[in-house]
């Protein structure tokens, strides 16, 4: 068995930006090529500099995207004869295929790139066995999918039967602990964009197993965005998503979105706050918001809502995932309207038009809830867990 590489080259946009290395054991040194324009930057916080940037852990922009749960095990799974499947060994094997702008290749490679056949939009959306096809779609795309979280998912491309076009997917599966989770987030999801909230197009497979969502670091023509999330931005590694607050990712969007993009920044984070809460979705922790940017001197604005699901359905007595005055319980009204006010510098009329706004969506989709559950009896429980929590969560004390 091998070692993992000591050195990766690093790409932003197409451009070898730098080399990311190991010192030691302990201490990750990231150096830009001396030619590497300003728009070449892998992070926003990590400007472009003679000094190489240096980081006892892997750099939270790198880190970012390294698989979790089940996908990782996946990965280790198909190396474990061949190498050891440390930080570096994961960041070279998926490094072609990342969410955001940054690949990652061998030094000596000419490209990160990895062929990709498209899939059949149609196809996932309708295959009877969606187990079976998600096992598949892990073997086929395990290493190529760098992207984050617990939950069972694949990147990969895929055709829409009806427009002939190719887009790129995150597809998402789950597990025996969170049964019908793909329903739950399609369903949250649902009641974000009946509110208004910008959120990626997304669909539900026909059966409940796939949740399947476009990706949000995409433009036009299908060039990768650079995306960094809240980990990132503050200069924390995965393991400390849990550990900030919402005011201090109201700070991150005042330092790192753009003045244009600045008020509708605020009112977003605000209205993806209210929604949390709403449907009890404590794992809006510091991944699951973000910004987006074609380069950092083009503008940066906030990610949509990607990610949001009633946790409290599988655990009854869930918390939010950051603190807010101080507290992680589901506020009340008064609460969040003097975060809204002090922290986002939002007017009144607009916090109370949030509230109406998000309060009404949510009660609507509990009517689409219902009806999904009358025809998919499996469902039922995921389903009137969420039910319930979705009327206590739309009475918000005063």
């Amino acid at each position: 068995m091998t070692t993992g590489p000591e050195t990766l080259a690093v790409w932003v946009a197409g451009v070898q930006a730098g080399l990311l290395g190991r010192e030691g054991r302990q201490r990750y040194v990231f150096a830009y090529d001396p030619s590497a324009p300003d728009s070449a930057r892998v992070s926003l916080t990590m400007p472009v500099r003679l000094e190489s940037w240096g980081s006892l852990e892997l750099h939270p922009v790198f880190q970012m995207n390294l698989p979790e749960g089940a996908l990782l095990e996946a990965l280790r799974r198909a190396v474990a004869k061949l190498t050891v499947a440390d930080e570096l060994t994961i960041l070279r094997i998926t490094g072609g295929n990342q969410i955001g702008r940054n690949r990652f290749s061998l030094p000596a490679d000419d490209a990160p790139g990895i062929p990709e056949t498209p899939e059949s939009l149609e196809e996932l959306l309708t295959y009877p066995n969606t187990a079976e096809l998600f096992q598949e779609l892990m073997n086929r795309y395990a290493l190529r999918s760098g992207i984050s979280g617990v939950q069972p998912k694949v990147l990969l491309d895929a055709t829409d039967r009806a427009t002939l076009n190719t887009a790129g997917y995150i597809v998402k599966a789950w597990g025996e602990d969170y049964p019908q989770l793909a329903a739950n987030e399609f369903f949250c999801m649902s009641a974000a964009a009946r509110a208004g909230v910008p959120v990626p197009e997304f669909h539900l497979a026909e059966n409940g197993g796939l949740f399947v969502m476009k990706r949000f670091d995409r433009g036009p023509g299908g060039a990768s965005l650079g995306f960094e999330d809240m980990c990132s931005l503050q200069g924390v590694g995965t393991s400390r998503k849990y550990g900030s607050s919402y005011e201090r990712v109201a700070r991150s969007i005042r330092d790192f979105v753009s003045g244009e993009a600045q008020a509708q920044a605020r009112q977003r984070f605000f209205e993806m706050l209210v929604l949390s809460v709403m449907v009890r979705n404590g794992a809006a922790h510091l991944k699951n918001f973000g910004v987006l940017y074609e380069s950092p001197e083009s503008g940066v604005r906030l990610a949509p809502l990607y990610d949001v699901v009633t946790t409290t359905a599988y655990i009854r007595k869930d918390v939010p995932a950051l603190s807010l005055a101080g507290t992680k319980k589901w506020w009340s009204r008064k609460v969040l309207e003097r975060f809204a006010a002090a922290q986002l510098s939002l007017p009144l009329g607009a916090i109370r038009e949030t509230f109406e706004r998000i309060a009404d969506a949510v009660t609507e989709t509990r009517g689409l809830v219902k009806t999904y559950i009358s025809a998919h009896p499996e469902f039922r429980e995921t389903g009137e867990a969420m039910l319930a929590a979705w009327e206590s969560g739309v009475k918000l004390e005063q």
